[in-house]
């Protein structure tokens, strides 16, 4: 071996710890399956004139893999597709780069799980996007393309790019689709996804139903109001929700805990027992029976025996404020009750 190659094996060999790591998938490259005896790689323009190939910038005849590349003409055939024989070759003519592609190798099915641990997605509503999570930290670059010229892997494919990394790894994606929110699904969507890690490619494709990742954001809790023994909680859908709401309506279950013993209870109907201490409610699509919404924070309830809501503590209020005319209301019984007692505590 060449004292030069001892050389180029180490800079091989810290390439293969994260140094060279693709941040961004490349214009240009071919995937090797690992069922191949050798890969042909093509110099990107043509020409009549001699032309050199080179590995990470380094001649080929000064690697020490050297037996196992061969050049006819203008192409280059690899072969023994192991590192550290993946990642970038580039062709020259005298000085001049013609062409540069990425020599990448397909990732072990064997050693993978499910799509499902790869990659999720949630829709906020039947509106025209949704998004997706990629959590495998180790991969350093991973897009997404929805429909069969993804899956497929044509060149006509559309791929979209992370819009976000997740705090320690992963990517969130925003994609587009095309399906009418009145109408009902018929065919599903088609996703898939390709990820890099160390010049492995790793490739996943999901199938699922619009409906099926359904998931809205949580519910705002308007008011409580007395109704006899029971409490009707007003409820609005989150402000992302598909309208009008009188099409794509919710259910809601509401989450609440007694006074009397700190027992919970939960209903999907929006009158609840009136001896309550606070609640908290979650939402989902009425009709699919989507995913339930996160839970809203909880909400303190405080009841009087003629209003609506007590002036004591008012600054803890009842889903989720006092309105004016009682708030008003408060600060002329506490004005009162302080001229008539100047020791009483402002806050009491």
């Amino acid at each position: 071996m060449k004292p030069v190659s001892l050389w180029i094996l180490g800079l091989l060999c810290t390439s293969l710890t994260g140094a060279h790591e693709l941040k961004d998938f490349p214009e240009n490259f071919v995937v090797a399956k690992r069922s191949d005896a050798n890969v042909t790689l093509a110099c990107g323009t043509k020409t009549n004139e001699p032309v050199t190939w080179k590995f990470d910038g380094v001649v080929m005849e000064d690697v020490f893999f050297e037996d196992n590349v061969q050049q006819h003409n203008q192409s280059l055939t690899v072969s023994e597709l192991q590192p550290p024989m993946l990642g970038k070759y580039s062709c020259w003519r005298g000085g001049e780069m013609l062409s540069s592609t990425y020599l990448l190798l397909e990732a072990n099915d064997e050693e993978l799980g499910e799509s499902d641990s790869f990659f999720s997605c949630r829709a906020k509503s039947y509106h025209c996007n949704f998004s997706c999570k990629w959590t495998q930290s180790e991969y350093t670059a991973v897009r997404i393309g929805l429909g069969q010229d993804c899956s497929e892997g044509r060149k006509s494919c559309h791929w979209v790019s992370s819009s976000e990394q997740l705090p320690g790894g992963g990517f969130q994606f925003e994609l587009p689709h095309s399906l009418s929110p009145y109408a009902e699904e018929s065919s599903m969507l088609e996703l898939t996804a390709e990820a890099i890690t160390n010049f492995y490619i790793l490739r996943r494709t999901k199938r699922f139903y619009l409906r099926d990742i359904v998931q809205p954001d949580s519910p705002r809790i308007v008011k409580c109001q007395e109704v006899e023994q029971d409490l009707n909680v007003t409820i609005d859908p989150p402000s992302s929700w598909s309208t009008p709401h009188s099409f794509f309506s919710l259910e809601h279950e509401i989450e609440y805990v007694f006074k009397d013993d700190g027992m919970t209870g939960r209903s999907l109907s929006l009158l609840i027992p009136k001896r309550i201490s606070k609640l908290r409610v979650r939402s989902r699509d009425s009709l699919v029976f989507s995913a339930w919404s996160q839970w809203t924070p909880w909400k303190n309830v405080r009841t009087g025996k003629r209003n609506q809501y007590k002036c004591r503590n008012s600054a803890k209020p009842c889903c989720p404020a006092l309105p004016s005319w009682s708030l008003n209301s408060c600060k002329k019984r506490w004005k009162k009750k302080r001229i008539k007692d100047p020791n009483r505590s402002q806050t009491s």
